[in-house]
């Protein structure tokens, strides 16, 4: 059995990475406008009821917002977001070696946050 069939294996019994999840919720930890729920075959971060990023695997998602796309996606460690199979613009994924030390993923995480807070609240 080779690598890929281990890799695709694992994701299939573990879709988001815990310890990344784990990070982020420590870093929006008291702030009563978050919630989680499970989409995209990973975690979802929302704020006032709007998707602002997520754990996809071992991936941030980040919704950056069509404005803040093409700038994000000139960053290191960025690629586009095409889990449908079409590229989803406004927002991107962020993979693991771009997030290993914790102001980098604070980062992307208030990306994320600034972008939703331009949204209305929803009820």
């Amino acid at each position: 059995m080779g690598t890929d069939v281990a890799a695709s294996e694992y994701l299939a019994r573990v879709p988001y990475d815990d310890q990344l999840a784990s990070r982020v919720r420590a870093l929006v930890s008291g702030d009563a406008s978050m919630s989680e729920r499970k989409m995209f075959g990973g975690l979802c971060f929302m704020t006032n009821g709007h998707m602002c990023f997520g754990v996809v695997g071992d991936d941030l998602m980040v919704r950056v917002g069509p404005d803040r796309w093409e700038q994000s996606l000139a960053m290191p460690y960025t690629r586009e977001m095409d889990f449908t199979g079409r590229s989803m613009r406004g927002m991107v994924y962020v993979s693991s070696e771009g997030l290993s030390e914790d102001g980098d993923l604070r980062q992307w995480i208030d990306s994320g946050l600034d972008y939703a807070s331009t949204l209305p609240p929803k009820s």
